[in-house]
């Protein structure tokens, strides 16, 4: 309860901020949408000139790419984490947070959250949405529920693998870190993994696991069954990973020494 009651007074506080600028607000979810559409047309440019890639259609794809941004725009609201090295490691900011009693990683996750960033959630689902009707796919009923069990398994991916990228900080004094180097490697996982060589498909599904944010768990609704181990796979792959990360976290916090004089 003590968790739950910090949560929403953080939630509060922020949209006192956020709509203190309305327009800034607004602003910020326009550009999140314009962006995730210009990613999308690209998709249409490419398919102009084919008609299959490596065995996928062109809404196959695009549906991909929508569950895609589902479980990103979940984890950005609440793994805010671009920035940490430099506001809590290189400004000493951590040292406060370690001076209160509610966990520093959660404390963290409160500060930096975003919640405008679900809007790229709504994106992602009529982007599905489009794509399902155009294949005419059907759902059963239990289908929702796998599909927020999934994204939520995508979440922890995500959340694993940049928490554990957030903690190199904690033995580094670099102002970016890696945080960029890996985004760029995670928009490899919105596309079929069968249309790149072996050793990225082996680093996406093995090493920086994004391929469960994409393919492997929207294969399920394509009814791609030889990828339905994959799909089961992702609650595993999310909830070892987020575990991991925590892990290094919490060894980074054991050694940090303070942002000193």
């Amino acid at each position: 309860m003590f968790y739950l009651s910090l949560f929403g007074d953080y939630l509060k506080q922020y949209f006192k901020m956020r709509l203190a600028y309305r327009m800034d607000f607004i602003n910020g979810i326009v550009s999140d949408f314009a962006f995730q559409i210009t990613n999308l047309v690209f998709i249409l440019v490419v398919f102009q000139h084919t008609s299959l890639l490596k065995g996928w259609t062109r809404d196959e794809i695009i549906f991909i790419y929508g569950f895609f941004l589902v479980p990103y725009a979940v984890f950005s609201t609440f793994f805010n984490l671009w920035e940490f090295q430099e506001k809590y490691i290189i400004k000493g900011e951590m040292d406060r947070v370690l001076t209160r009693p509610a966990h520093n990683l959660f404390q963290v996750m409160l500060e930096t959250m975003d919640p405008q960033s679900l809007a790229g959630a709504v994106t992602g689902i009529v982007i599905m949405v489009y794509a399902g009707f155009h294949m005419g796919l059907s759902l059963s009923w239990y289908d929702p529920l796998v599909f927020v069990f999934l994204v939520l398994s995508g979440v922890l991916v995500y959340g694993g693998v940049y928490t554990a990228i957030a903690a190199i900080g904690f033995f580094s004094d670099s102002k970016t870190g890696i945080s960029p180097m890996i985004w760029n490697i995670q928009n490899y996982g919105r596309y079929p993994v069968n249309i790149y060589n072996k050793v990225i498909r082996f680093l996406l599904t093995w090493i920086l696991p994004f391929a469960f944010v994409g393919i492997y768990p929207a294969a399920y609704f394509l009814s791609r069954e030889e990828y339905y181990m994959y799909t089961l796979l992702t609650p595993v792959v999310g909830v070892v990973f987020f575990v991991l990360g925590i892990m290094v976290w919490n060894y980074g916090v054991k050694n940090y020494r303070g942002a000193g004089s």
